[in-house]
């Protein structure tokens, strides 16, 4: 039931033609509380949409009872017009659920530049209050996607409380956040801050290590409510490791569906002198054009890897580095090991394994190859 599967939640998701192909497109998650504890993080791009002005402003009360969330326009430099819609879809909202604007919480996804029809909009946000269900989970999540070609949920059971998430994204995918937009929900008892700490933890761990193409979207929004109507107040350290890894989930979910994407590939970079250091060089690998269309072409070419390495201020001896594609230790101390024939890139899953021997830390960074398939759509997107 993703979304809706805490206590507490109701979720729809319509379609309002904001769309050409008439498919859902207009989304609406329901906090009926007895709590209204929230916390959202969001794109760190200095050009950002309209909804997330907004809802940047509305979450400093630590209180969220509903998001709306649209498809088919991302609202972000369209003018004062734009904002007004933004703020006239929380207020819309807020009416008809009884609550108050700021309480709202707005997100859109889509083309930048494109002003939303605004009746449109608010017609579809009437319709989806009037569908609101428990078992609507899954009709917004399939309302929120743009290139996406399936829903991504998830649902996590915790020690007397329920984690449940959607999200979307396909392309624009870079730290920080990626192109998303996250619901994340749970019936346990928190405080605001005690949302914003879990949250942060979780997303630092999962989205924040995303990388599929480079881009940072302008409209990135995770948002995390919690109704409390479970009853329990858990312990705050499980329950981050819950979210951290509900939102792995969601993550690789994105992952899988990238835009064009033949194959998924996790960059481990083990004995880093710092985590910092081990991420800068995972995304550095990430970013790498030469890189993610070598992988496409199933060539082992771990020179592009180790040129990517060398590009960043990380910890290392240049002359002292170890690579393995797929177990294949195919560079050894910066120089050939064993044949890169014997790597199998074919399947799906790629794993790329960079030892910096510079102490003892390690993280992993999530991208995806670089395909034909990536260029003609990204090509053609707004025609």
């Amino acid at each position: 039931m993703s979304v809706t599967a805490p206590e507490g939640f109701r979720a729809a998701g319509v379609a309002a033609g904001l769309k050409s192909t008439g498919a859902p497109d207009v989304a609406l998650v329901v906090n009926d509380g007895p709590s209204s504890s929230a916390a959202a993080v969001f794109t760190s791009n200095r050009c950002k949409a309209n909804p997330v002005l907004w809802s940047e402003q509305a979450i400093r009360t630590g209180s969220a009872r509903a998001i709306v969330l649209n498809s088919g326009g991302a609202n972000c430099y369209t003018g004062p017009e734009g904002f007004a819609t933004t703020h006239r879809t929380a207020e819309t909202a807020a009416e008809l659920l009884g609550v108050a604007p700021i309480d709202v919480q707005v997100a859109s996804t889509g083309l930048i530049g494109l002003l939303n029809d605004r009746d449109a909009l608010l017609a579809g946000v009437r319709s989806a209050v009037a569908v609101l269900d428990t078992d609507g989970g899954p009709d917004a999540a399939a309302a929120i996607m743009t290139t996406d070609t399936r829903p991504k949920q998830a649902v996590h059971e915790g020690a007397g409380y329920t984690i449940g998430g959607m999200a979307k994204g396909a392309g624009m995918l870079a730290p920080s956040l990626a192109t998303m937009l996250v619901v994340l929900t749970t019936d346990a008892v928190l405080t605001p801050e005690q949302c914003d700490q879990v949250l942060r933890h979780a997303t630092a761990r999962s989205f924040d290590r995303l990388d599929s193409d480079g881009c940072q979207s302008t409209n990135d929004t995770v948002l995390l409510m919690a109704s409390g109507a479970s009853g329990t107040e858990p312990c705050v350290d499980e329950l981050a490791e819950q979210l951290a890894g509900l939102c792995r989930d969601l993550a690789l979910q994105l992952l899988s569906d990238a835009e064009g994407a033949d194959h998924d590939i996790a960059i481990d970079v083990v004995n880093a002198a710092t985590e910092a250091d081990a991420l800068e060089v995972g995304r550095a690998v990430s970013r790498s054009a030469l890189f993610k269309t070598a992988i496409f072409g199933r060539d082992a070419n771990w020179g592009r890897i180790l040129a990517s390495v060398g590009t960043t201020a990380a910890a290392f001896d240049p002359a002292d580095l170890d690579v393995a594609i797929n177990g294949v230790w195919v560079c050894r101390n910066s120089g050939p090991g064993e044949s890169r024939d014997l790597v199998d890139l074919e399947p799906r899953a790629v794993t790329v394994t960079i030892d910096l021997k510079a102490g003892p830390e390690k993280a992993t960074i999530w991208t995806n190859d670089l395909t034909q398939a990536y260029v003609h759509e990204n090509s053609a997107y707004s025609s």
